[in-house]
């Protein structure tokens, strides 16, 4: 019965890359805890760990953090669905846990008390209506799905589509921590924007409008920019250079890919095979890259690749000097948060 599923969301840094859903796990901190399955199963004890580990850590804090640690190994049951919203590549992960909690005193990640999961599905964020990615862009780390856990169940087949006019609203779980509702605040403006241009893209522009719309954007970075033939292109959809003529080196050329999925790496290599003496390789799109694509940019000078976070980037640096025809579709209105860089 779907009606007794619980599903809960976390989140993990971006650091963590694609290793959980490749692994098959998700994962929690912070290593000076050391195996939270050490820590009696009594929340007040999580509250003293937390004290005794993280002297620096506010004390407003502690209840909120104590609560999250103490679901992940205590309430979080086999059979249970989880939704991990990666900030590594903009995807959507649902699985289903299975086995008990366990401890990787080594990983890598600083990641050590860990969840195995069984993934049923990974899918980009504009699968999912915005009041749905609102959710899991929760406060705190780890939370319950409650409002819309039947659009998430929908997604890997475990309960039919709602209906949206029978989703109503409810208030999510509180951090009580003036801090950790502060960056919720920041994150969830930053990504409800992100959001909002990647969505009127994919609504507002063919693939080839999204290729004048890079071209510009490299205008107003101060590039001369050129649109290639729709057909006969060779791979190649913009291309790109400092002066008038194009004939100084060095010229950019621009593969652009209107999706939010993964880009493989054989069609960044067909790009990579453009390219002659004094010229480079960028590649656009509005998701992610595969591991191998993204392994090639590093070990390629001549090549950028540039996912659809950095694609919003950069139209928000370039927003003030966008065409209003480009400013009319992703209408946007300056707001001031939180910079939680600068504390």
């Amino acid at each position: 019965m779907t009606d007794n599923l619980k599903v809960w969301g976390i989140h993990m840094g971006g650091h963590v890359a694609d290793r959980p859903t490749e692994r098959g796990y998700v994962a929690i901190g912070w290593r000076e805890l050391g195996d939270l399955r050490a820590v009696p199963a009594d929340r007040e004890a999580f509250k003293t760990a937390l004290r005794q580990s993280l002297r620096d850590f506010k004390e407003g804090a502690v209840p909120v953090h104590a609560g999250l640690l103490f679901r992940f190994v205590h309430e979080m049951k086999t059979g249970d669905i989880v939704v991990y919203p990666s900030k590594h590549d903009r995807m959507v992960n649902i699985g289903r846990f299975f086995g008990e909690a366990s401890y990787v005193p080594d990983d890598a990640d600083e990641y050590p008390n860990r969840r195995a999961v069984e993934w049923l599905g990974h899918f980009p964020r504009t699968d999912f209506s915005q009041s749905a990615l609102n959710e899991i862009g929760s406060a705190i780390t780890l939370f319950r799905v409650k409002t819309h856990a039947a659009e998430f169940l929908a997604k890997v087949q475990l309960a039919p589509a709602p209906n949206e006019a029978e989703v109503m609203p409810e208030r999510q779980e509180d951090a009580t921590d003036d801090d950790t509702a502060t960056e919720a605040v920041a994150r969830q403006a930053e990504g409800t924007t992100s959001d909002f241009v990647i969505r009127r893209i994919m609504t507002g522009m063919t693939g080839h409008d999204f290729e004048h719309l890079v071209a510009h954007i490299l205008e107003c970075m101060g590039y001369t920019a050129r649109v290639t033939t729709k057909s006969g292109d060779g791979g190649v959809d913009v291309i790109a250079h400092m002066d008038a003529l194009g004939f100084q080196p060095p010229i950019v050329k621009v593969q652009c890919k209107r999706k939010t999925d993964q880009t493989p790496r054989p069609e960044v290599d067909q790009l990579l095979g453009t390219l002659g003496e004094g010229e480079f390789g960028l590649f656009v799109n509005l998701g992610s890259y595969a591991r191998g694509a993204v392994e090639l940019e590093r070990n390629r000078a001549k090549l950028r690749l540039i996912n659809g976070e950095q694609f919003v980037d950069l139209v928000l640096e370039n927003y003030a000097r966008l065409a209003p025809r480009y400013r009319s579709l992703i209408a946007l209105k300056q707001i001031y948060v939180p910079d939680l860089s600068n504390p």
